[in-house]
């Protein structure tokens, strides 16, 4: 079964960026989408980008649009969100799932990771 790990999380400044990645094991990322998502305290999870095991395509969350960039690399199994101009509202814990499409529902996103905390002070 797909297994994902993320990492990359951490304590940043506003303005900064993190590299988040999110890498499988076990089997190859190529026959899965591979979403991003967060969880602020008291808030419900949501969804921040995906990519397309198929063609690539990208999809992102409003707030996130042009702050974020999702990217694969298949031959390290490694799905990333590179975060840049971090804001304090971006802190969350941020997991990855996979699914068989982008399009998929929330809550048809199988497996997820165990997250990694981003912290963006105020």
């Amino acid at each position: 079964q797909l297994q994902l790990v993320e990492s990359g999380g951490g304590l940043v400044q506003p303005g900064g960026s993190l590299n988040l990645s999110c890498t499988a094991s076990e089997f190859d990322l190529d026959n899965h989408d591979i979403g991003w998502f967060r969880q602020a305290p008291g808030k419900y999870l949501e969804g921040v980008a995906c990519i397309s095991h198929r063609d690539g395509s990208t999809y992102y969350f409003d707030s996130v649009n042009y702050r974020f960039t999702i990217s694969r690399d298949n031959a390290k199994n490694t799905v990333y969100l590179q975060m840049n101009k971090l804001k304090p509202e971006d802190t969350a814990i941020y997991y990855c799932a996979g699914a068989t499409s982008c399009q998929d529902a929330q809550d048809d996103f199988a497996p997820w990771g165990q997250g990694t905390q981003v912290t963006v002070p105020s």
